[in-house]
């Protein structure tokens, strides 16, 4: 972006060379620049200029707009000599930006803008002084016609200019976004290395060369300090009036949230202070969708906008990788290779085609891998915040965007069947892993069905979603994600089927601990669903969730009825709800102050309970039973023992490696620990029945199609 005041660039005839000064790339990075150079770059700088002084070739990638050129302009400016302070390094410096814009690009076009850059400057040196900087623009675009039979003679005279140009210091070939002419570059900048001792070669471009004495240095997103640094240093100049109080520092730090740290992004959005009423306002119109970020500065077209910035490197992409950059937009998190491939498929794309898609796309920065390759997990990727708004665009704009939402909202329904049934075989941990993993896309699959132009399949299957996810809401805590859904779906339904009672029966599971009325309207009206259908295990979860409510009112004769009633109409072995083991131990706890023998006897009855071994949130919940009515019953040491024991259950875990561990039960920790608290400061003890009490929120995911 050109700092204000900044010169435009001057052509001549059909080469553009600029001063230093004047040039409009040079004084973009050093207008970007504080006190200490780049905002937030100061490791990767050093890093730079440590590669330039060890190594002949380095190359600057990352992804679209994260400030390669910015960087390379910054290390190849630099001005300290080994040992010599104040020298510069290089004998000169001579920047090319290299042909492209999207548009064909001739055979032979990279080597005579360099050979016409490295003439030009060196014609220019004799008055320019040691350490002269001299650019060649767009402008050097050779006739495609006679490039071909020039490319011989331009990369003779390449060699033989350098040869003389390079003395006892080396000169810095600066090739600034390679993307289009990779290959070219690559040849190019190998014969160089090899014929030219003297030179030393910089390049940016979103994929390394893949030479074999290439250093490559990968440029990833601002951390969120500096990015939001970076925004507070541009929003002062666009707008003098700014100033982060009150709301507006967390207004500006979920910005650079939203925006993912890419430095462009950030510099367009601060731009846009001016004609927003707030830094909250831009957030909330940011959280919709990005691309429309631009501002007029820039005098590089693919630095005016985001959306150009990703564009071009959509325009470089195959038919193939545009299909299947588009088609992934629709999902929200990280995703698999067969979930692409499924999603993806189809139109001129085979299933084969689509990992091949999938590495070129992460290899361009479309893409991140957030698995080792060839690791014991396969890899998952997840696409940019400001990619997968392009790619949105692109699929609305083919008419795709239904057909990908139904394919998305197909698989995740199937998703959370296969985690409910991972659950019901015992296979606990994997099925919190395989919820989380899929989180953003699981709550992306309610929005989608929440639309008002959503047919009722849709609705029907994210209705169906969230209640197989019984467990996730319930067990692991994320209780007002799952109302909030259930919230959303439940109106739209017209229906009063099966699967409508018992998404009303979870809803009123997840209201029970803090709005009962909404609970009991909604077993009143599961009730006489569940008795004319005969579902004996609706029935006990019905009256199981009864138990909850006399129990939250302090009502624990009733609760121990209804606990009963559950445990005994509960079929052993019925999916989609808790076990006749978990109404046992809520039992147990219930009996616990006015029978403690029938309490001992009801935890020790969960703990036999057929297939309770599979299902290690009713043994801890049996467990904790048990050594809460030890404690009632005055056996102190034997509860925190029992206590102890079924902590040190739970920690006994084997996570795969590189993978943050699954939550796990963790309401039945927090009780397991205000117990043994209660055991070691004498108190009466608290019992904790089955209920979702807390909530750790599911991964924010906001929609960005229309």
């Amino acid at each position: 972006m050109r700092p204000r005041g900044a010169a435009p660039p001057r052509a001549t005839e059909r080469r553009t060379v600029w001063a230093y000064a004047e040039d409009t790339e040079w004084a973009s990075a050093a207008g970007r620049c504080g006190p200490d150079g780049l905002i937030g770059r100061g490791a990767e700088t050093e890093s730079l200029r440590e590669g330039l002084a060890r190594n002949r070739l380095v190359t600057v990638t990352g992804a679209a707009g994260v400030g390669k050129s910015a960087l390379a302009a910054v290390g190849a400016g630099d001005q300290r000599g080994d040992g010599s302070e104040g020298t510069p390094p290089w004998a000169r410096v001579i920047y090319v930006r290299c042909p492209g814009g999207g548009g064909p690009v001739a055979v032979g076009a990279l080597a005579a803008r360099v050979a016409e850059a490295v003439l030009g400057s060196r014609g220019a040196g004799a008055g320019a002084g040691t350490g002269a900087r001299r650019t060649v623009g767009a402008g050097a675009v050779p006739d495609a016609r006679g490039a071909r039979a020039k490319s011989r003679p331009a990369l003779a005279d390449l060699v033989a200019a350098l040869r003389g140009t390079a003395g006892r210091r080396p000169v810095l070939l600066l090739l600034d976004d390679a993307d289009a002419v990779r290959t070219e570059c690559a040849g190019l900048v190998q014969r160089l290395l090899m014929d030219v001792p003297g030179v030393r070669v910089l390049v940016t471009c979103r994929q390394a060369l893949g030479l074999g004495e290439e250093r490559v240095l990968r440029l990833a997103p601002l951390v969120p300090d500096a990015a939001v640094e970076l925004f507070l240093a541009r929003a002062r100049a666009a707008a003098p009036g700014f100033r982060a109080e009150g709301t507006e520092p967390a207004a500006v730090a979920r910005i650079c949230r939203v925006l993912e740290g890419v430095p462009l992004a950030v510099e367009l959005a601060a731009g846009q202070l001016e004609a927003e009423p707030s830094a909250q306002a831009l957030a909330d119109r940011l959280e919709q969708g990005q691309c429309w970020l631009a501002a007029p500065g820039p005098a590089l077209r693919r630095h005016r906008s985001l959306r150009s910035a990703v564009g071009a490197a959509y325009l470089l992409c195959e038919r193939p990788e545009r299909a299947v950059w588009s088609r992934s937009s629709v999902f929200q998190g990280a995703f698999t290779e067969p979930t692409a491939a499924y999603l993806c498929a189809g139109a001129g794309v085979t299933p084969h085609q689509v990992s091949t898609c999938l590495a070129r796309l992460a290899a361009a920065g479309v893409l991140e891998t957030l698995d080792e390759p060839g690791g014991l997990r396969p890899p998952r990727y997840r696409m940019t915040r400001a990619a997968r708004d392009f790619g949105a665009e692109r699929l609305s704009a083919a008419g795709e965007f239904e057909v990908a939402v139904e394919r998305h909202v197909l698989h995740h329904r199937r998703l959370a069947e296969v985690a409910e049934h991972l659950w019901h075989a015992g296979d606990q941990r994997q099925a919190a892993r395989l919820v989380r993993d899929n989180a953003a896309d699981l709550t992306a699959l309610v929005e989608y069905a929440s639309r008002p132009e959503a047919p009722a399949a849709r609705v029907t299957a994210a209705l169906a979603a969230v209640a197989d996810l019984w467990f996730w809401w319930t067990v692991h805590d994320h209780g007002e994600e799952g109302r909030a859904h259930l919230a959303r779906l439940l109106p739209r339904v017209t229906a009063d089927d099966h699967l409508t009672a018992r998404a009303r029966w979870l809803a009123a599971w997840l209201h029970a601990p803090g709005d009962p009325a909404t609970a009991r309207g909604l077993l009143g009206q599961v009730w006489p669903v569940a008795v004319l259908a005969g579902d004996d295990a609706l029935i006990g979860w019905v009256a199981h969730v009864q138990g909850v409510l006399a129990w939250e009112r302090g009502d624990a004769r009733t609760a121990a009825e209804c606990f009963r009633q559950a445990a005994d109409t509960v079929p052993v072995f019925a999916p989609g709800g808790p076990a006749p083991a978990v109404s046992l131990a809520a039992l147990a706890m219930a009996q616990a102050r006015t029978s403690p023998g029938a309490a001992g006897r009801s935890a020790r009855r969960a703990l036999a309970s057929p297939g309770v071994r599979d299902d290690a949130w009713a043994t801890a919940l049996a467990r904790y039973a048990r050594a809460y009515t030890d404690h009632h019953q005055g056996h102190t040491a034997r509860a925190w023992h029992r206590a102890h024991r079924t902590l040190a259950t739970l920690d006994t875990r084997v996570p795969l490696p590189g993978t943050p561990d699954s939550p796990d039960i963790p309401s039945v920790r927090a009780s397991l620990h205000r117990l043994l608290a209660d055991i070691e400061t004498p108190r009466t003890p608290r019992a904790t029945v089955p209920a979702p009490r807390t909530d750790t929120p599911m991964p924010s995911r906001t929609s960005s199609h229309r």
